[in-house]
């Protein structure tokens, strides 16, 4: 399952592409683009924000108040975007569209695209400049080792791990098999909707129907992990060394302390859909979600207080920015001071 907007702007793209040229068009320079539907934002190492979303709108922001497009060769819907250091940064998107720059953001060049494939990717991440993943819907992987010229597709073939439990005990919280659940759901390509790398050096998948993933190789090979949820996971927040945050529909919020081997439900005070995360500086937890949903933690993430947004704007991703966090979703950017986080919206 895609989030409620993705979705609709996915088959907008499916009902489109058999009259679509091949050759991609470049973005409009919209003066409203601030306000238009954005999906990602991400801080840039050394400073400065990027955001993405429809229309192959991308916005560069140096403090998340102010923010100006940067032209793009795709008119193409992004739905996500990361930077490995100052420079190099990589978004992707409907079309499986990936786009690279080398200059902070301020210009980005094509590196593919395939409209023929009428499937978006949904998020990328790189471990350094020239080593990274591109992945999306139907379980499609897509790597790189010379920073994006090239990408290959990877089959996914996820191993069920094995847990080193006492003989007929289970891991607290787990679901039965991961096989008997794809084969009950029909579900054998998984949409892959988050990748994040841990502080324990693996990196981790969120996907629809409740699949977790670790990787311990750089994402070559895949363990399927225990989930302590059916539905479908669209974030995920690594912490310090094996702690970890997944959440995603009905408000679902769940901590791992082992690596995802385990799992124990955290109270979200909401049945809004969480989308999006960030960790600030200072150790503070912002998860952000539909219906103006933001869920901040001030203990490491372990207990959330909900700072309902009045408009109940749907938010989907949220970065650093200054004294606050720029967050963005259905209405564009909105940059919230850290007074509203710790007093509420």
């Amino acid at each position: 399952m895609l989030k409620p907007w993705l979705g609709c702007t996915l088959a907008a793209a499916l009902a489109a592409s058999g009259a679509r040229a091949e050759a991609p068009t470049p973005a409009v320079i919209a003066p409203l683009a601030v306000r238009s539907l954005l999906l990602d934002v991400t801080a840039v190492p050394g400073g400065g924000l990027v955001a993405v979303g429809e229309r192959g709108h991308i916005l560069t922001s140096a403090d998340g108040n102010t923010w100006s497009q940067a032209p793009a060769p795709v008119r193409s819907g992004l739905t996500a975007v990361r930077f490995a250091d100052p420079k190099h940064g990589w978004a992707v998107g409907h079309d499986e569209v990936i786009l690279a720059t080398s200059d902070g953001g301020a210009s980005w060049r094509l590196a593919h695209f395939a409209p023929e494939r009428q499937q978006p990717l949904l998020a990328v991440s790189f471990a350094d400049a020239s080593h990274g993943l591109a992945i999306g819907a139907f379980a499609t992987i897509y790597a790189t080792d010379d920073g994006g010229a090239n990408w290959t597709a990877r089959e996914f073939a996820p191993r069920a791990l094995k847990l080193a439990l006492p003989k007929g005990a289970t891991k607290p919280g787990a679901n039965p098999s991961a096989e008997a659940m794809r084969e009950d759901e029909g579900i054998t390509q998984p949409h892959l909707n988050a990748i994040a790398a841990g502080g324990d050096g693996a990196l981790y998948l969120a996907a629809e129907a409740g699949h977790l993933y670790r990787s311990a190789d750089g994402g070559r090979g895949w363990d399927e992990l225990p989930s302590p949820y059916e539905g479908s996971f669209f974030g995920l927040l690594p912490l310090e060394g094996t702690h970890l945050l997944v959440f995603g529909l009905r408000g679902h919020l769940y901590r791992s302390d082992d690596s995802g081997h385990s799992w124990r439900q955290l109270e979200s005070h909401t049945k809004a859909l969480l989308a999006g995360g960030t960790r600030l500086a200072d150790g503070t937890i912002v998860i952000v979600g539909l219906a103006g949903t933001v869920l901040v933690s001030r203990d490491g993430g372990q207990s959330f207080a909900l700072r309902q947004q009045a408009d109940r704007k749907g938010f989907d991703a949220v970065a650093p920015a200054g004294a606050g966090v720029a967050i963005v979703g259905e209405a564009g950017v909105r940059f919230l001071p850290r007074a509203a986080l710790e007093a509420g919206g």
